[in-house]
Parts: structure tokens; C-alpha cells; sequence
């Protein structure tokens, strides 16, 4: 392939049609140290009351109202209820009322908000991937895998690749990681169409060179912090904050989803049937954010082509675009300020 995003969204493509998991991409992976490690890939694998997170709402859950001290039971001032910063807590309710996993209350002139639901358990396992098509460019592969193996925050981590996998390789990556060689394609083998049609949907052939050992999120995991010449700075990371790390990653992946929000206003942007953004100018998926523009000799300004999220992720994967919600009664913000 051109690009490791046409990589990465041709995986996601394929994955979203052979497996029932929930994909989101390029998320934060770190705890200690926030930011240091982003994952390509995130798969969520439903856990038992999965169907229960669904009907709540399809979008992210804020973490810091899931760890609140706010129930379905009594009534609580927010900021009273969140460990962070009065003006933080505000917000992350504010936000939790309107994906309905809050509701307002006024207790004269104070606001109180109330949990319309428990929080179910709807993570079944969480598959860290990392993509790699091209092995003989490794960049910092093997640093971050030892920081996935060693952190232990997903229940498995794979590496994807587009090369032909050696023995060479397999030695040079931590052997709890599993090696995947996928082979994809971009929607090509059709030409351009003046009558709007999409490309089809892509495919691919995913071949399993080595199985992941599963980690132990349970457990108290190593986060390497720091590279000296005589010492790595590391933080023991517990297995609570794990915990909460998996469910922020979990509720991310869940309301971002994998496929770009906008698509250029391009007469040549022509997104595949799965949702991939396909040049037919240049006859492969782009990145709209780098490939695309005025600065593009193929450019010709239209309006931006319609690509219905909702409808692809609610059609090919158990997450719901339109639940009927939790909420007791019809609240707003406009109660809340």
C-alpha cells in the first residue's frame, strides 16, 4: 500500500467485517505518562452487558463522570461528587448530562445531578494493535511493543504487517506479541465514475504468523518512563489505575469510531463503500489531512462528499447509532447553568 493510514484503515475495513469488536484509532495507551504511547488501533470485544452500554448512548461516556462519586441514587452537587477541579467537574457533568448518563436536579438555587443508569461491565477484552506494513522501516517498533508487554494494559497486543515475516523479525519482537501479515486493498479495480458511485468496500487476507499471549490487566504493570545509557526510568502503574485507564480507552474507541470525521470538497474525493477516503485521481485512499487541499494538483473544489458514520458502524459492528437512551425524563442544559 501507499501509506501506513491506507494500512490502518484497510485493517480496520477488514477487521469491522470479520470480527464483532468495537475499533478505534489512535489512542492514548499511556498512564503514568499521558501522551507517550498512542495506539494504532484499539479493538473492544463486548463484554457481558455490552447491550446495556449501547442503549445508553453512541457517543463517549466522559471517564471522570463514570469515577465519580454521582449514582442513580440521591441527588449530588457535582463539584462535591468529582476528584478534579470545580471549573473540570462542571464540564465533565455538563458533558455527561448531555450523552444522558446524567440528569439535573435543582435543589433550590444549587444543580445536582443524579446517574440514570449503573455503569454496566461491557469491556469483554481490549486488543492493543499496532501497524507496522513495512518491517524494513521498524522506526520505534521495538520500544513500543516492550512498553505494551511490559505495561500489560491490553488483554493482547498484535502487530500488524504488509512484509513477509523472518524468524529474524519474530526474534526482535517481545514473544508475548502476536504478528498478523495482512494483505489489504483500497478499493481499486473500478474506474472513476461521473455518476457518483462509490468504489466497493475492500477486503484482504489476513494470515496469523504468531498468536498473542494473553497479558494481565489484573496485575501491576511496569511503564518504561525514560532511556539513560545505564537505566530506563520506569513507574509501577496499579492495577486500579489500569483499570480506569482501560475504561477511558474503551469509551474512546466506542464514541470515535476508526474512519475520518470530514472528507475533503474534492470532485476526485470519492470515499469507499466501507467509508475510506478514495482519491480517483490518484486511484488510492488518502490522508485527507496531509494528501488533500489547494496545494493538490488534482484539486477541484465540490462540496464534500456525504458519508453516512452512523449508518456504516450501526450496520457492521454491535455499536448502536440511535439508542433509545436511559434518561427518566427530558432534561437539559439550560437547567444546569
Amino acid at each position: 500500500m501507499d501509506s501506513e493510514y491506507a494500512f490502518e484503515l484497510a485493517l480496520c475495513a477488514y477487521l469491522e467485517e470479520t470480527r464483532e469488536w468495537v475499533l478505534g484509532r489512535q489512542l492514548g495507551a499511556s498512564v503514568a505518562d499521558p501522551g507517550a504511547r498512542i495506539v494504532d488501533v484499539c479493538a473492544v470485544a463486548p463484554g457481558p452487558e455490552f447491550d446495556r452500554r449501547a442503549a445508553i448512548t453512541s457517543e463517549t461516556i466522559p471517564p471522570r463522570a463514570v469515577e465519580s462519586d454521582v449514582g442513580p441514587g440521591r441527588a449530588v452537587d457535582p463539584v462535591a461528587a468529582f476528584d478534579c477541579a470545580p471549573g473540570v467537574a462542571r464540564r465533565a457533568a455538563d458533558r455527561a448530562v448531555e450523552v444522558g448518563f446524567f440528569e439535573v436536579e435543582r435543589r433550590g438555587s444549587r444543580r445536582h445531578v443524579r446517574g440514570t443508569t449503573r455503569y454496566p461491565d461491557w469491556i469483554g477484552r481490549l486488543i492493543g494493535i499496532e501497524n507496522k506494513p513495512d518491517l524494513g522501516r521498524p522506526g520505534d517498533l521495538q520500544r513500543q511493543l516492550r512498553r505494551d508487554a511490559a505495561l500489560g494494559l491490553f488483554d493482547a497486543v498484535v502487530l500488524v504487517t504488509e512484509s513477509y515475516v523472518t524468524r529474524a523479525h519474530l526474534n526482535r519482537i517481545p514473544e508475548s506479541v502476536g504478528v498478523w501479515r495482512f494483505v489489504g486493498d483500497e478499493g481499486e479495480g473500478e474506474e472513476p465514475r461521473a455518476s457518483g458511485d462509490r468504489p466497493a468496500a475492500g477486503f484482504g487476507d489476513l494470515t496469523v504468523i504468531r498468536e498473542p499471549t494473553p497479558l494481565d490487566p489484573t496485575s501491576s504493570g511496569v511503564e518504561p518512563l525514560a532511556d539513560h545509557p545505564l537505566r530506563t526510568d520506569v513507574a509501577v502503574v496499579s492495577p486500579e489505575e489500569k483499570a480506569s485507564k482501560r475504561r477511558a480507552i474503551a469509551e474512546r474507541a466506542y464514541g470515535k469510531g476508526w474512519r475520518p470525521r470530514d472528507y475533503p470538497g474534492c470532485a476526485s474525493m470519492c470515499p469507499t463503500a466501507d467509508g475510506r477516503p478514495y482519491c480517483a485521481a490518484f486511484d488510492r485512499v488518502v490522508d485527507p489531512r496531509y494528501d488533500c487541499g489547494e496545494s493538490c494538483p488534482a484539486f477541484e473544489a465540490a462540496d464534500s462528499p456525504a458519508v453516512d458514520h452512523e449508518e456504516l458502524r450501526d450496520a457492521r459492528t454491535p455499536w448502536v447509532a440511535d439508542p433509545d437512551g436511559v434518561t427518566r425524563r427530558q432534561t437539559g442544559l439550560d437547567r444546569f447553568t
